[in-house]
């Protein structure tokens, strides 16, 4: 072998001398060839896929913008409860304000701490329980939400099976959100119904530009139970879809199954990047009528993962495990707010804790405050949840 290596040259050699250009050609051949392998690699290096410890899912500190921000807030406590705040650009969004009443200080130092002008330009109540609506009140100790900040914009649910007053005559929790509202009203916000947005009525739209440029909209959908009766207070929640160029995110608070039906019987619902999903989590929402239409590659789920507040059948806590059997075959990217931990005096702990979502339009990016795992890669679920075998 070493002959005819040591033959080849020999040749290559009387080959150059008798055409010296031939090597010119070969050096500048192999120049190009060695530039050209070089910036592969550093291309390679440069743009390494960063570090997940999501589970698939890339981590928050991969996009620096300003353009959408999207906060699931750990609400601080055991109980379930509800509470988005959207900024884009310098538009404020707070979409309902749950748990429970004393949850007004955690989700106003949360907005307070990333709000730049301490306003907020729309606040979105879904409907009339308590954990969707009770931090807009406060407490005597706690100002509510719609004390602590000024609003411009109220949206709120056209219809509701509450009464304001209780048979004693005192106001109902539903009774203190409207008397907060009001006083916000005549403080100078503006107060629109979910349909009067759909309708266009009283100087309401039905879309709304969240920055100058107008390629970030919040567009209110139309919901059945915004002009109907309903047996089931959740069917009468206010139905959002973020758009960003053509990326979308759906907010349906906690519309039940026949409202999810009606929902996309009556809206032109596109594949959404992320998926609020309904009703923290119950068997009831996140129906197959929907999410075969919606497609989403990421749910959050805002709940305390495991607590027997409204149930005590195990697969039936949030987030149940009929909501994961029909997410499953969707998207692996599921998260959770809060945890149910009685080992601790609080009787919670972050799951995921606060959820963030940054996205530019194109580049989007999600992670837990606390920690940036999966669902199905828990602890939790091993022991508390199976993942179903057409799961992605």
């Amino acid at each position: 072998m070493a002959k005819k290596r040591s033959g080849a040259r020999r040749e290559a050699e009387r080959a150059i001398r008798k055409n010296p250009k031939l090597f010119v050609i070969l050096l500048v051949i192999f120049l190009i060839v060695a530039v050209v392998f070089g910036v592969a690699v550093w291309y390679l290096h440069t743009h390494e896929e960063p570090e997940n410890p999501g589970g698939g899912s890339p981590g928050v500190g991969d996009i620096v913008t300003d353009e959408l921000a999207i906060y699931f807030i750990d609400v601080g406590n055991k109980y379930t409860g509800d509470s988005i705040y959207i900024r884009c650009g310098t538009t404020d969004i707070l979409i309902d304000a749950g748990s429970q009443q004393a949850s007004a200080k955690a989700v106003g130092d949360f907005v307070e701490s990333h709000s730049e002008d301490k306003m907020l330009d729309y606040v979105i109540a879904t409907h009339a329980d308590q954990d969707h609506i009770a931090g807009f009140v406060g407490t005597a100790a706690e100002k509510g939400i719609f004390e602590r900040f000024k609003v411009k914009t109220v949206i709120d649910f056209p219809r509701t099976n509450k009464d304001l007053k209780t048979a004693s005559g005192n106001d109902t929790l539903y009774g203190k959100y409207v008397a907060a509202r009001d006083a916000e009203v005549e403080g100078g916000a503006v107060h629109y119904t979910a349909l009067d947005c759909w309708k266009e009525e009283k100087g309401a739209k039905r879309s709304y530009a969240l920055n100058e440029e107008g390629t970030v909209t919040m567009n209110v959908l139309y919901n059945y139970y915004y002009e109907n009766k309903a047996a089931d207070e959740n069917n009468y929640s206010v139905c959002l879809l973020f758009s960003q160029g053509e990326t979308h995110y759906l907010f349906t608070g906690d519309l039940e199954e026949k409202g999810e039906e009606y929902l996309v019987q009556n809206n032109p619902l596109p594949h959404v990047k992320l998926f609020k999903a309904g009703h923290h989590g119950s068997p009831t929402s996140s129906t197959e009528a929907l999410l075969r239409v919606i497609q989403p590659e990421y749910v959050c789920v805002c709940c305390c993962a495991g607590s027997t507040e409204y149930t005590d059948t195990p697969a039936n806590t949030f987030p149940s495990q009929a909501m994961i059997d029909r997410i499953a075959p969707y998207t692996k990217n599921i998260f959770v707010t809060a945890l149910s931990d009685e080992s601790k005096s609080s009787g919670y702990a972050p799951f995921n804790g606060t959820i963030t979502v940054l996205s530019d339009g194109t580049n989007f990016s999600i992670a837990g405050s606390n920690n940036s795992t999966v669902l199905k890669e828990t602890a939790w679920f091993a022991a508390n949840r199976v993942w179903p075998r057409d799961g992605k």
